[in-house]
């Protein structure tokens, strides 16, 4: 029956029919314009070159088919996942159209097979079989439509081959298990480039190692920085659940980093009381060196020498007649008979400077 429909199809060649039934095999439908799903399914190993010699490969159509299934995922998601968190949507798309699971898609569906390359890019086979796919999905939305690859992803792809539940709730990412495992643990984790890139076939590549607490853990090799450090983390994970020996070198090297990290950089102050102030009955004071300090006009506050007697102006003295020289004393500069409430007449005042003048000359 199939045979006849395709009879019915006008074909360029009649070779081109095998293709036909492939591609109906795998969409469903049958293509409107084949150069679309030729192109898809061309290699950039292939180097072919059109009349203005451009390459011709199915790089552009995967370009267009990743942003359509992009859009296509995310709308299914949305809708079979009501209520759930934006992360949650995010990580089942992510998924969802991860390579690994394009790959497994193209393989299942018989993509892979009928890829046309030079059979020399092997290296680069995880990703062959999973650029197709998106190329394909290009291939549809030009040739029928955005409803056309909405309706094979919906009732073709996730329903029929793919449990969108189980791929939701399945943890697939290794890097966050790592990244969550050291931040539970407060363990410090980096990751170091080895080496960035080209294979034989001018693919990036990319080689990253983990390391914890200083320690070498596992490296990885992919096509892209997430691939690498994804492989990386999955084969430390395993190391850190295989190897004792590893998981206590990365604790006790915590250990050390945490106890220089928490010595204290001063001594702490001490609580014993100083009472070295308090003189003991029967012996004299002794002033040292260092006991002396300087007041708030830096003048010392103990002195080797006799303290100099202050003058005291005879100006403000009412009871020492004119031309009487006081005996000065110790005690005169505590002596408060100079201070008087009598007002003093001008002959006195002027009497009492002449006399201090007269005085400091002599002395």
């Amino acid at each position: 029956m199939l045979n006849n429909i395709i009879d019915r199809i006008k074909l360029p060649f009649r070779k081109e029919k095998e293709l036909y039934s492939s591609l109906y095999a795998i969409l469903g439908f049958y293509p409107r314009n084949i150069s679309y799903y030729k192109l898809a399914l061309m290699h950039k190993s292939i180097m072919r070159r059109n009349a203005k010699g451009k390459p011709v490969n199915n790089e552009r159509l995967e370009f267009l088919g990743d942003a359509i299934l992009d859009a296509i995922v995310g709308d299914i998601v949305y809708q079979h996942f009501p209520g759930k968190r934006e992360g949650f949507l995010t990580n089942t798309r992510s998924k969802l159209v991860q390579r690994d699971t394009l790959n497994k898609l193209a393989n299942e569906l018989g993509i892979s097979k009928l890829i046309l390359s030079n059979g020399r890019s092997s290296s680069h086979n995880s990703y062959m079989g999973g650029n197709a796919f998106e190329a394909l999905v290009g291939a549809v939305y030009l040739d029928r439509g955005y409803d056309a690859c909405m309706n094979f992803m919906q009732h073709r792809i996730l329903t029929q081959m793919i449990n969108i539940d189980k791929v939701a709730y399945k943890e697939v990412n290794f890097k966050s298990k790592l990244i969550e495992w050291s931040q539970k643990n407060r363990v410090k984790l980096d990751f170091e480039i080895l080496e960035q890139g080209k294979d034989k076939n001018g693919s990036p590549i990319f080689n990253y190692k983990v390391v914890i607490e200083g320690i070498d853990g596992c490296d990885g090799v992919g096509y892209s920085k997430k691939e690498s450090q994804q492989l990386a983390c999955k084969l430390t994970l395993e190391q850190l659940r295989k190897k004792p020996q590893f998981i206590d070198a990365v604790f006790a090297a915590k250990a050390n980093r945490t106890k220089m990290e928490e010595e204290p950089v001063e001594n702490v102050p001490s609580t014993e009381l100083v009472d070295n102030f308090i003189i003991p009955q029967g012996e004299q004071p002794v002033v040292r060196e260092e006991d002396k300090h300087e007041n708030v006009f830096r003048e010392k506050v103990y002195e080797d020498r006799p303290a100099k007697k202050r003058r005291c102006s005879p100006m403000y003295n009412t009871d020492k007649k004119v031309g009487e020289k006081k005996t000065e004393t110790h005690e005169d500069e505590f002596d408060l008979s100079d201070i008087s409430a009598r007002r003093q007449t001008d002959e006195e005042i002027i009497a009492a400077a002449e006399a201090a003048a007269f005085e400091e000359k002599t002395d």
